[in-house]
């Protein structure tokens, strides 16, 4: 089928099987989820739209990031919309730095599993005790010892480690080193290590998390591994860490869009259905007017910001597409949070209830200000390389 072909099919689907089930499955515990979600899991691979973001040549469909884009606003819709199609964050991006970088070992143990949706797996690199802004700062230390990494740590925001089978880890490997950019690598640790400590489910705005959904603490007790469970080689952590997070950055932020556009609807739908008094209804009034459009305007504005950083990256690829992926991993965010604040406005107590996927989409992504960079750290390195070219000399 061609590509507006998927989409349909794509689309239907979450209509059809995923929104029906929302009012059901998003306050059940993940082990209860599960079940139903992997006889979905399956009626996409019988349907042929398994692995919309990997290549054919890996079983997938072979989109391209502007593509994928387009996918991701459609599964954005729903919260288990990437996972039915198993190209939900962390996996896929996983999935991605394994293809690129793993060994033949690594892939036959990791990446075939993880493709056939046999496992899940987590990415852990975000610390307590250091400011996730400035990454160079890890305090998680591998030492190499008679062919191992013997790696000591703690760890948290390690989503979906609550049932992984393995952690892609980020950590300092040459504490010693001159250059801070190569002092860090990324290996692969099971999570049935000796040493690995399950700590806790960070609870999320009252939300306890749970398998896929889960944010976890984790220790690393003089955690031991092979130094062959490095991802390409010792130092290149940063590099790989690049390469993952710009076309994350375009799923993520399609994703959210896709979020807006459900929000809006829900937000349209109140405006002209409730009546605020006899014969006057909600939508008439200037204020709402003003949001409804102001919300359409920045949602058509964020899709073309990141259809643009996307077919960049597919020509230019990642690293020469950093200004406009800062661009658009601090607009798309703070435009889902203001659509959604809107849409939950206009449903007045309504909106903060579970009576609609308002509330779910604000108590899980107010975290897209934060998460893959902060704001403020996007906005900061814009501004610095749109400076450095009027020569401004920074300190």
């Amino acid at each position: 089928m061609d590509f507006e072909e998927i989409k349909k099919e794509i689309e239907a689907f979450v209509k059809e099987e995923l929104f029906s089930l929302e009012p059901w499955i998003l306050n059940i515990e993940w082990e209860k989820k599960l079940p139903k979600l992997n006889e979905l899991r399956e009626k996409v691979k019988s349907k042929g739209l398994w692995l919309p973001q990997i290549s054919k040549e890996y079983g997938g469909l072979g989109l391209t990031n502007a593509e994928h884009g387009e996918v991701s606003e459609i599964l954005g819709a729903s919260p288990y919309g990437h996972y039915c199609f198993n190209c939900q964050a962390p996996d896929a991006g996983n999935m991605e730095i394994l293809i690129e970088f793993g060994t033949d070992e690594q892939k036959e143990i990791y990446l075939y599993p993880l493709l056939k949706g046999e496992i899940r797996s987590c990415f852990a690199m975000t610390e307590p005790d250091h400011a996730g802004s400035n990454p160079i700062k890890m305090g998680t230390i591998a030492s190499k010892e008679n062919g191992n990494y013997v790696i000591k740590g703690h760890k948290w925001f390690t989503s979906g480690f609550d049932g992984a089978s393995f952690a892609i880890v980020m950590l300092v490997s040459d504490p010693n080193g001159s250059d801070p950019h190569k002092k860090a690598s990324q290996v692969i640790v099971p999570t049935s290590s000796q040493g690995l400590e399950f700590v806790r489910n960070v609870s999320i705005m009252g939300h306890p998390g749970g398998g896929w959904e889960s944010h976890a603490e984790i220790k690393f007790h003089d955690v031991k591994v092979p130094l062959t469970n490095v991802l390409g080689a010792d130092g290149e952590g940063f590099t790989i860490a690049q390469k993952r997070l710009g076309p994350g950055r375009i799923h993520h932020c399609m994703r959210w869009i896709g979020m807006c556009e459900r929000a809006f609807d829900l937000m349209c739908e109140r405006a002209v259905s409730r009546e605020i008094s006899e014969g006057v209804m909600l939508g008439e009034k200037q204020t709402i007017q003003n949001w409804i459009s102001e919300c359409r305007a920045e949602i058509n504005a964020s899709r073309l910001l990141v259809q643009d950083a996307a077919n960049k990256i597919d020509t230019l690829g990642a690293y020469k597409t950093r200004s406009e992926i800062s661009i658009i991993k601090f607009y798309c965010a703070q435009v889902l949070q203001k659509v959604v604040d809107c849409a939950i406005q206009v449903h007045g107590a309504k909106g903060v209830t579970d009576d609609t996927i308002l509330a779910s989409y604000y108590r899980h992504e107010r975290a897209a200000r934060i998460y893959d960079g902060a704001d403020e750290v996007h906005k900061s390195r814009l501004a610095r390389s749109i400076l450095k070219k009027y020569k401004l000399d920074y300190k």
